[in-house]
Parts: structure tokens; C-alpha cells; sequence
């Protein structure tokens, strides 16, 4: 069975459930995700709408500098309870950049079950400025639209790295995965996969609209103001 799939009915999400994990147990929080699932697609819904003109020149900008690839990148990700779902972003890497992530691995510069390096080749010139600033991860409204995402969560992993995880790691998949968290405000790429995984557990233990609202605008200012990211 391969670690990963670009076909998503390949991917068998029971590899990766999550079971009898009770470091960080889940507290009765039905009031939360309730209201937590209200906001994510009313504000989803609406940044889609405002933003469309916004994606539209993007679109035509990663066109113009790759005609070969498409405008958006989609992946599969492990989301909550190990449920694999297509994650899109804004291409930022050439066209064939899949194609080349075994020759890289070896300068993975995050130790632990991700891969990250701060000069990839394979990034674009546009791509370079729209990981900065996070415009990449723009379409991932649509992903927190559907449900398949959170405005706030634990970023969702590859499959081919959830394979890699410890018992301890796998709690990440105890809640809906987000568009921002702990991590992403607290040092991005700077950290090593060890911490990032500290920091998911420790929202997972705290999380409460209260906290979501806190890091959902700290994480405007970490894209106002990037820092580690690449």
C-alpha cells in the first residue's frame, strides 16, 4: 500500500485513525465546535467573496510566470480522526516540483516527520512572495468552507508523514486540521517538528473561541509582518 496517492480513493484513512490516545482527552466542547463551525463558514464564506477579484490576478500572475501548470495546487492531506481530504493552494512551485522531492530530501532542513527548505529550487519568483506574505494559502478557504478545515487547527500533514508519526504525534489528528494555530504564530518554520507538535497539543487541551480569535489575528500580523516563513 503506498504512503501516498494522488488519487484520493487510494489512501486508506484507517492507517492513520486515531485510537485509545488519551494524553490530551477532549473535554464535553459540543457548545464550541458548534459555534466554532458557524464562524468558520460564515467568515469563509464571506473572505471567498470579497477576496474573488484578488484571486483573479494572482491567478493571472502565476500564469503569466508558468504557463505549464495549473493556477491551483491541490494534496492530500490526513485530517481529523485520519480522514484524507484535497487541499488547495495557490501553485507556488514550478510545474513538475513532485517530481523532484526525492532529490531534495536529503537538505530537509526540519528534523522530524516534515520536509522544509528555505531555499527550494523549486519555488517560483511569484511563489516566493506569496509563501512569504501566506497568499498561498488563500484558497484553503474553500477547504475550511466544506468543512474538511478550520480558520483554526493543527496544520494537516501528508499521509507519506503521518506514516512517520509516533503515538504521541498522532494526537494532532484528535481535531478538525486549521489554516493557522500555535505554530504559525509562535515561529513558523523556525521551530522543529517536535515543538510544532507541543504547541498543537497544548491548543487542542485549550482551545475555546476566545483562544481561536487571539491567534486568528495574530495571524494577520505574522502575515503583515512574516517572519520564518518560506
Amino acid at each position: 500500500m503506498p504512503l501516498y496517492s494522488k488519487d484520493l480513493e487510494l489512501v486508506k484513512p484507517e492507517l492513520y485513525a486515531v485510537r485509545n490516545l488519551g494524553s490530551y482527552p477532549l473535554r464535553d466542547l459540543r457548545a464550541y465546535f458548534a459555534v466554532k463551525r458557524a464562524f468558520d463558514f460564515t467568515a469563509s464564506l464571506t473572505a471567498i467573496v470579497l477576496y474573488l477579484p484578488f484571486f483573479l490576478v494572482i491567478a493571472i500572475l502565476i500564469k503569466l510566470e508558468d504557463p505549464k501548470g495549473p493556477v491551483l495546487f491541490k494534496q492530500v492531506r490526513i485530517g481529523k480522526n485520519g480522514k484524507p481530504f484535497w487541499m488547495y493552494k495557490f501553485r507556488s512551485m514550478i510545474s513538475n516540483a513532485e517530481e523532484l522531492i526525492e532529490d531534495l530530501l536529503d537538505q530537509n532542513e526540519v528534523k522530524g516527520a516534515m520536509f522544509k527548505m528555505k531555499d527550494d529550487p523549486r519555488v517560483t519568483r511569484l511563489g516566493k512572495f506569496i509563501r512569504k506574505t501566506s497568499i498561498d494559502e488563500l484558497p484553503q478557504l474553500w477547504n475550511v468552507l466544506k468543512g474538511d478545515m478550520s480558520l483554526v487547527g493543527p496544520r494537516p500533514s501528508l499521509p507519506k508523514e503521518v506514516a512517520q508519526y509516533s503515538t504521541y504525534d498522532r494526537q494532532r489528528l484528535l481535531v478538525t486540521p486549521g489554516c493557522t494555530g500555535l505554530w504559525q504564530v509562535s515561529g513558523r518554520n523556525g521551530l522543529s517538528f517536535a515543538e510544532m507538535v507541543e504547541l498543537d497539543l497544548m491548543y487542542i487541551q485549550r482551545q475555546s473561541i476566545a483562544l481561536d480569535i487571539r491567534l486568528i489575528l495574530k495571524t494577520i500580523w505574522v502575515m503583515i509582518v512574516p517572519k520564518n516563513a518560506y
